[in-house]
């Protein structure tokens, strides 16, 4: 896919670590212009106070083979949402591409966790974070991504809508909340856009190796199987870049209207597009994980990457 978006302008919404970082590197390879915003700059931390930064993932997206520019942006303010897109317009005249990736609510996280238990100021800034964002996002953004037919908006979540059918009883109320929201966000940005030529989905990582999971389990990306002895069903897990790989290909696909409202996944994509993640592999943890994480089958990813 080099080069098949050269000349095209993308946002990615939260790209400072984990698949927004590697959605805007890959949208980089495939010759983009990537603006990739977030909170944490070599400057000043977010909440999250990880030492990732946007003016990392920009230099990655340059050495990738696009044009990243990094914007210090809180998407929780309206007022400097607008200016960014004000600003895109200015340099550019366009926008092709909007991947609402912002999160940032990990750090509020508690697992099996009761509602009524649950602070309600975490849970609410939660529901901010992860929703807001992306509604403030959109509402200032897609004037200008209308300005040109064939638009893409990317909704990241976390499961399929099929597994987020039933609820997630052990992420709890408030994260359920967030990522069954933004699936029906992309349904509904869906049907604004189709009028216009636009499209908007909704997609997964599966089991992603982020930098804070990569940590977690005391690994690197280069020896991330040796967790499998403290966490066999690790051996469905993805890297980033596979997940970038799959915005990067629905960003080239020019029937990609074919996908509009629909929730996606990382897996499902890379067996329509033929891409794999960085060892050659296709895992496809959203089937592995009810088939056999859920179903209490020993850990094999046989037949599932």
């Amino acid at each position: 896919m080099r080069d098949s978006l050269k000349g095209r302008v993308a946002l990615v919404a939260g790209a400072t670590r984990g698949a927004g970082r590697a959605i805007a590197v890959e949208l980089g390879r495939a010759g983009a212009t990537v603006y990739a915003t977030g909170r944490t700059t070599r400057e000043r931390r977010s909440e999250m106070n990880r030492p990732e930064t946007i003016e990392e993932t920009a230099e990655l997206v340059t050495a990738a083979g696009g044009e990243g520019i990094a914007v210090a942006v809180d998407h929780l303010v309206p007022g400097d949402v607008r200016a960014l897109v004000e600003r895109i317009d200015a340099d550019h005249g366009r926008l092709d591409v909007l991947v609402n990736d912002i999160w940032g609510g990990d750090v509020y996280l508690e697992f099996h966790r009761k509602l009524w238990d649950f602070p309600i100021e975490d849970g609410l800034r939660m529901l901010r974070l992860g929703i807001d964002t992306h509604a403030i996002t959109s509402n200032a953004a897609l004037h200008l991504l209308n300005r040109t037919p064939g638009g893409l908006v990317v909704e990241m979540t976390d499961g399929t809508a099929e597994f987020n059918a039933d609820y997630r009883a052990d992420a709890g109320f408030f994260y359920d909340l967030v990522k069954v929201s933004v699936q029906r966000m992309a349904l509904a940005q869906a049907e604004e856009l189709r009028p216009l030529g636009g499209t908007a989905v909704a997609l997964t990582p599966g089991w992603l190796r982020s930098e804070a999971m990569l940590e977690l389990f005391g690994v690197t990306e280069q020896n991330w199987r040796d967790a499998l002895s403290a966490e066999p069903h690790f051996c469905i897990s993805e890297s980033p870049a596979y997940v970038g790989r799959a915005v990067a290909a629905l960003a080239s696909d020019t029937e990609v209207a074919r996908w509009s409202g629909r929730t996606l996944s990382s897996g499902q994509l890379a067996q329509v597009y033929g891409f794999t993640d960085t060892d050659g592999s296709r895992p496809d943890a959203w089937r592995y994980i009810p088939e056999v994480e859920r179903a209490g089958k020993p850990a094999d990813a046989t037949g599932y990457r």
